[in-house]
């Protein structure tokens, strides 16, 4: 049900889904896991999690509607948060905590982005939002940002929470490398091309006339880039 309430929502209630309401979910688990989960169910569910993973990532790589693609994006990454919290170590919940609140921002950021290309498009087909760097130079770097961020480049603080909960997930069992780790190569290459498709090309012949980007959306983006980048050069905020 997620992906489908992320894009039929309006961009208000996808950013707050997206950055409030998944990680008040992730806190029930972190709050309730370790009286109400019995170890029997704790390996079907860790298993389904990591596969949850690739799956997602898989059907990002052939969306091509913008917000259906960062919202299986959404799901995919925090399929990682569930399966470190079920793990109840103080590494893993440290790792999903982290996790959560760079998820929150970057996942929000990306769908701002998204809606100001489909208030100048009035489409959200990847392919009709084609050449955007030209018409909106600025919002390119933004685009930058969210995409490098939810890909978990080195030293953002999306990687230490992947990490944290990669290297659980290993001392768990080491069978999880595998799907982690093609989860992480699915979610670069689906975040890249998410970011090429839209910025680079030429523009259509709808897309000509499109207005730059105005100050409330420079300044709606800077609000999401500032803390990640202040929290990547000091991870001791979050505790």
């Amino acid at each position: 049900w997620l992906p489908k309430a992320h894009v039929e929502a309006p961009i208000a209630g996808s950013m707050v889904l997206a950055a409030v309401l998944l990680k008040l979910g992730g806190y029930g688990i972190i709050r309730m896991a370790p009286t109400n989960i019995s170890t029997t169910l704790i390996y079907p569910t860790i298993a389904m999690a990591t596969w949850g993973v690739i799956m997602t990532g898989l059907t990002c790589l052939r969306k091509t509607d913008l917000k259906a693609l960062i919202a299986y994006s959404s799901v995919g990454h925090m399929g990682l948060v569930a399966s470190a919290t079920l793990i109840q170590t103080p590494w893993s919940t440290s790792g999903a905590v982290i996790l959560m609140i760079a998820h929150g921002l970057t996942s929000s950021m990306l769908f701002c982005l998204a809606n100001m290309l489909y208030e100048r498009t009035n489409t959200r087909m990847l392919i009709a939002m084609r050449g955007m760097h030209k018409a909106m130079p600025l919002m390119t770097s933004y685009w930058l940002i969210a995409s490098l961020t939810n890909l978990a480049l080195p030293p953002t603080i999306n990687l230490i929470g992947e990490i944290q909960i990669m290297t659980t997930l290993f001392n768990w069992s080491p069978l999880t490398i595998m799907m982690t780790a093609m989860g992480a190569t699915i979610t670069a290459i689906y975040s890249l091309q998410m970011f090429m498709t839209t910025q680079q090309g030429h523009l259509t012949k709808d897309s000509k006339e499109t207005y730059p980007a105005q100050t409330r959306e420079l300044l709606i983006m800077l609000l999401h880039a500032l803390p990640i980048l202040l929290l990547t050069l000091n991870l001791e905020l979050i505790y």
